[in-house]
């Protein structure tokens, strides 16, 4: 396992995997495990100051760690490659038959199917234990800032999701891929999450628009807006992408992005009403 800086390029070689005796220990599946255990302690942390039974917490993980992980995964299935597993559905699990059998993880997890999977556990939680969805979404959103950096340095040692190619100094070269410096988009992405993590955690702690639903828009709208500026320095991840003016990423990014921008506008009007 190797990385160091020459000339100015950075050459990345790590290894996906930890142990290379063991198939299934990954750096992505860890730093995704470390990503949802420190969104966990975020949100205890919040429950605690906002005096929430901790009990609540532990239900509502369960169900929103199973929404993001399922979404994501059929996110990934239908909007990127639906023939492929089409004709290999034994491929939507985590393992491979052909040419032998291999455990590869969830190769494939798609953002915007997160998400999507995250509000439909979160409504089935709702609807089972009565609780209040904007208040919920809002400290989520703070959560899931935090995960999607670890997920996307998870993407940086997979060497995948890679960039396009440039001359700026920082840039890296995916030895396991091509020999070309190209943009670290994973790592410009994790920045990002990380900033928004921070943004969103002191407006939190502002205590200004509390159950208003604006950390939940503010946190939507900056997430898929700058997953749809990264997306032009990043490789398209399918063919028919390369005939499209926007990718996937990005036409998928646009809705999420008026959505929260929705919940913005309305949490303002929701307040000003409270207000007369």
């Amino acid at each position: 396992m190797s990385s160091f800086l020459y000339l100015s390029i950075i050459l990345w070689d790590i290894d996906p995997q930890i142990i290379t005796s063991l198939d299934f220990f990954r750096w992505y599946g860890l730093l995704w495990a470390i990503g949802i255990i420190s969104g966990i302690q975020v949100l205890k942390y919040i429950f605690k100051v906002e005096q929430v039974p901790q009990d609540n917490l532990d239900k509502l993980v369960t169900f929103v760690i199973f929404g993001i992980i399922i979404g994501a995964r059929l996110g990934h299935i239908i909007f990127y490659d639906p023939i492929y597993y089409w004709n290999n559905p034994i491929e939507i699990l985590p393992i491979k038959l052909e040419p032998h059998f291999q455990f590869t993880g969830l190769a494939g997890l798609a953002s915007h199917g997160g998400v999507v999977g995250a509000l439909l556990g979160l409504s089935l939680y709702i609807k089972k234990y009565k609780q209040n969805y904007l208040w919920i979404l809002d400290r989520l959103t703070i959560s899931a800032s935090l995960l999607g950096c670890f997920i996307r340095v998870g993407n940086l040692m997979n060497s995948e999701i890679i960039g396009t190619p440039t001359s700026v100094p920082w840039a890296f070269v995916f030895t396991r891929v091509d020999q070309i410096p190209r943009h670290p988009a994973q790592l410009y992405e994790a920045v990002f999450y990380l900033m928004i993590f921070i943004l969103l955690f002191l407006i939190w702690r502002s205590n200004k628009v509390a159950n208003t639903g604006f950390i939940f828009g503010l946190g939507l709208m900056l997430i898929f807006l700058q997953r749809f500026l990264v997306e032009f320095v990043k490789e398209n991840q399918v063919a028919f992408e390369n005939k499209m003016i926007l990718n996937m990423g990005q036409i998928l990014s646009i809705p999420m992005i008026l959505i929260g921008l929705y919940f913005i506008v309305k949490s303002y009007t929701n307040k000003k009403l409270k207000a007369q």
